[in-house]
């Protein structure tokens, strides 16, 4: 994934996306996603693979998403895949307009939120349940390292029409990315815990990696906004 230094933020590429089920039908309920470190590392792509390069930079700001339908009944969540492809991301530290900042060359972890509440007011005092899929982690760029996913996102991404034109004119057929069998990771937020920041004093990547720990729910909520690996904005 890549957030270009001198351009507008992007879109995720490829968008996360997920099913949901076992709702109250006319419960509400708020979705969201968040971005969070995934170690405490940088890395750097040397003879075509991914190494670790040294300590991560200083963690950006941390944001919510929230899904622009919500607060919408568990009925409707359950009724079609659930996409947050309208999420963007960027590297400007100064961005003021409440997009997820990412530190490019380091590894991150998306996670998914279901919050039984009728007004985004009441996040910060709601239950909430979170869910990890290890398989989505990635790596932030400015630019592909890899010939490959270079690739990949021109016979998959909508917005990489320039790359797709082929010589009579016509487009190919976009293929229709899927993920393997994802595996669940649920927790039980409480009010009083808040996201831990790792104490590691290196930078090797840990043998089995815990996912990271859910969000506060603390009455400061973080700044919200509306609206895998390598991944770069569409």
């Amino acid at each position: 994934m890549a957030c270009p230094p001198s351009l507008p933020p992007r879109r995720m590429f490829p968008p996360f996306k997920v099913r949901v089920s076992g709702l109250d039908k006319k419960a509400k309920y708020i979705l969201l996603m968040d971005i969070v470190a995934a170690d405490d590392c940088r890395y750097k792509f040397h003879n075509s693979r991914w190494m670790v390069a040294g300590k991560a930079d200083p963690e950006m700001p941390k944001r919510m998403y929230i899904h622009p339908d919500s607060p919408a009944t568990g009925e409707q969540w359950m009724a079609k895949p659930v996409a947050f492809h309208k999420l963007k991301l960027t590297n400007n530290i100064s961005d003021k307009h409440g997009f997820t900042i990412l530190n490019s060359m380091h590894k991150y972890q998306p996670r998914f939120h279901i919050v039984r509440a009728n007004d985004i007011l009441k996040l910060p005092y709601s239950t909430f349940r979170t869910y990890v899929f290890p398989e989505t982690d990635f790596i932030a760029v400015t630019a592909y390292q890899n010939d490959k996913i270079t690739q990949l996102k021109i016979d998959n991404n909508p917005f990489a029409k320039g790359f797709r034109d082929t010589g009579n004119g016509r487009r190919e057929k976009r293929k229709q990315l899927t993920l393997p069998t994802l595996r669940l990771y649920e927790e039980h937020c409480k009010p009083e815990r808040d996201g831990a920041e790792s104490d590691a004093s290196s930078c090797d990547p840990p043998p089995a990696r815990e996912p990271p720990p859910s969000p506060s729910a603390a009455p400061s909520p973080l700044p919200l906004h509306r609206a895998r690996g390598e991944r770069r904005g569409g």
